[in-house]
């Protein structure tokens, strides 16, 4: 089968590709760069928007950015699958594209046209948006949250496909392209959280979100300029599809008996070619197994494989099903871990706003959405950190080969989680006091803003960016080690999946917290006013979360089974794995 399209004639049944990794690298990250700087610098201060130009109250503001959030994340998944079966990455990542361009044009003409967001407060008198007004905004984020869906699963993937992974060269082009991609991640990070805020906040927001919108213009421009030299990998099909035939077999094969020794007996046909280590059988969820009994009426091809898929399927793919449902549970205590990460990037902004943004020794005010720069620093110095001073040093005393386990190491991550929320509520409690007892100014919405300087901020926001560094990091890898190859990619939305999932927790949790909290002595915790409310309470709340989410993902880690590969780990070997702190 043509595994990819070029421009070179093709003079077999299966054509030479001819990867130009290094002429399209400068389309591809060009491609990148300007797609971040566009979708980052009309996301970041996305909050803010929401609250001063369109009046929203906090609580919905907070509410529609979780769930904007999310569903980028969560359509990753049909992105993905719409690539990996249909579409191919060149394709989906154009269509995304030109549709997060129209996005951010729709938002920007909700700025730059009066008629299409609500006049400014006057005399802390606000009007809320008119129903036309928000159909227009949504539009403009649903086609951005289309846009996400195919870039962010598919562009990464994409530029990999430019080189040659059989070749030294190749193999050195893909390890150049991730550091290349990580680099333009953090500049257009640093630009967006800086120059581009500054502009929105301070200059003109028409002005603001314009700019972001010329550089996904420019990203499009780039992205087809490389056309005619991209390698362009065909659609191989969606792993989703080996998850339902493996579930079909098992229910349709229900009652029939467990054979005495499955790994001799089952069905085991691999393909050849298959990129899939062969896998040795597991003991967990035995029920699947039945998915590969072979019986009289079960029909097999002349290469070995079953006719009929939803009847037979081979002991291997239901070994990397297994796989798949083992890493569940631990992907499930991230969902949870998450929701600490999403308060440092919300209602940290809120906080800023009432407080004294002024840098110290200069009469600049911060803008606020720009304090989450903090979390991005602690990131990048932490990790150099790690992986040159910390590792080393862990490795004398563990001899493992990390250091420490992906496990542990996602763990240390859930510790610091509850150790930010604690700091986050300390330093609430003392903005809301001196906000109370000595306030430097008010509002255009008369709201009291606190003496206490925003710099205080900074070490909460450090701090969950150290726990990013452990946890979200040793998910990715931990996703990319424990799933079959095949599944990589799918894996990668994983990490998306996950983010999804916690934008819309968090935004349920806000929602239950603030009707509830109405109702009782202390008044609501989550009021417009922060002055008024107990945002440390709510803080709190999210640190207890968090050290129940800790007990559960020991409790998954101690449960977990590595992926055992034939040849290299016996059962038994598996079997003596199976503690919190086994090596990967």
């Amino acid at each position: 089968m043509e595994r990819a399209e070029n421009s070179s004639p093709a003079t077999t049944d299966e054509p030479e590709i001819n990867y130009r990794g290094i002429k399209a690298m400068p389309y591809v990250i060009g491609n990148e760069t300007f797609e971040k700087l566009g979708t980052t610098g009309t996301s970041n201060n996305l909050l803010v928007y929401l609250t001063t130009v369109f009046n929203m109250q906090s609580i919905s503001a907070t509410n529609l950015v979780n769930v904007f959030n999310g569903t980028c994340n969560l359509a990753t998944l049909i992105g993905a699958f719409l690539s990996d079966t249909y579409f191919g990455r060149y394709t989906t990542l154009g269509f995304a594209s030109v549709s997060s361009c129209l996005g951010m044009v729709l938002l920007t003409l909700t700025a730059a046209v009066s008629k299409l967001h609500p006049p400014a407060c006057e005399s802390g008198t606000c009007q809320g948006p008119t129903p036309w007004q928000m159909t227009f905004l949504l539009s403009g984020l649903g086609l951005m949250v289309v846009g996400a869906g195919g870039i962010r699963p598919c562009n990464l993937a994409f530029g990999a496909d430019q080189f040659d992974p059989e070749t030294k060269s190749g193999k050195s082009g893909i390890t150049s392209f991730f550091n290349w991609y990580y680099f333009t991640f953090t500049f257009a990070m640093m630009v967006s959280l800086t120059v581009i805020v500054y502009v929105q906040s301070d200059v003109s927001w028409a002005w603001g979100l314009a700019i972001p919108a010329f550089m996904m213009f420019l990203s499009c421009v780039m992205f087809f300029l490389g056309t005619r030299i991209y390698v362009r990998i065909k659609p191989q099909g969606s792993p989703i599809t080996s998850v339902i035939h493996v579930m079909v077999a098992a229910v349709r094969k229900r009652k029939l008996k467990q054979p005495d020794e499955p790994w001799v007996s089952l069905f085991n046909h691999i393909p050849k070619g298959s990129i899939n280590s062969k896998l040795s059988y597991s003991h967990q969820f035995r029920f699947l197994n039945k998915a590969a009994i072979l019986i009289p009426e079960d029909e097999i091809n002349l290469d070995g494989s079953a006719v009929n898929p939803w009847k037979l399927c081979s002991l291997q793919k239901v070994e990397e099903i297994k796989c798949l449902i083992r890493v569940a549970p631990i992907w499930a205590s991230g969902v949870i871990y998450s929701v600490a990460m999403v308060q440092q990037q919300t209602y940290v902004v809120f906080q800023a706003i009432q407080s004294d943004r002024r840098l110290p020794g200069t009469g600049f005010n911060i803008p606020a959405a720009s304090f989450n720069i903090f979390t991005m620093i602690g990131v990048s110095i932490w990790i150099p950190i790690y992986d040159r001073i910390m590792v080393p040093w862990l490795k004398k005393h563990t001899r493992k080969e990390g250091g420490i386990t992906l496990l542990q190491k996602m763990s240390v991550g859930m510790v610091l989680a509850v150790v930010t929320m604690a700091i986050s509520a300390i330093v609430e409690e003392r903005r809301r006091g001196l906000a109370l007892s000595n306030p430097i100014g008010i509002d255009s919405k008369k709201r009291s803003i606190s003496s206490l300087s925003t710099m205080w901020l900074v070490p909460q926001l450090t701090l969950i960016g150290v726990s990013e560094a452990f946890t979200i990091i040793g998910l990715i890898e931990f996703y990319y080690k424990q799933f079959p190859e095949n599944m990589r990619s799918f894996a990668g939305s994983f990490t998306f999946i996950g983010l999804a999932l916690s934008s819309y927790l968090s935004s349920f949790l806000i929602s239950v917290v603030h009707n509830i909290s109405q109702g009782t002595s202390t008044g609501d915790w989550l009021p417009e006013d922060l002055n008024k409310g107990k945002l440390d309470y709510f803080y709190y709340l999210v640190a207890g979360l968090e050290v129940v989410n800790l007990g559960y993902f020991i409790i998954c880690a101690n449960w977990y089974k590595y992926k055992a590969i034939d040849g290299i780990r016996n059962e038994v070997e598996v079997e003596n794995m199976d503690k919190f702190g086994p090596g990967v």
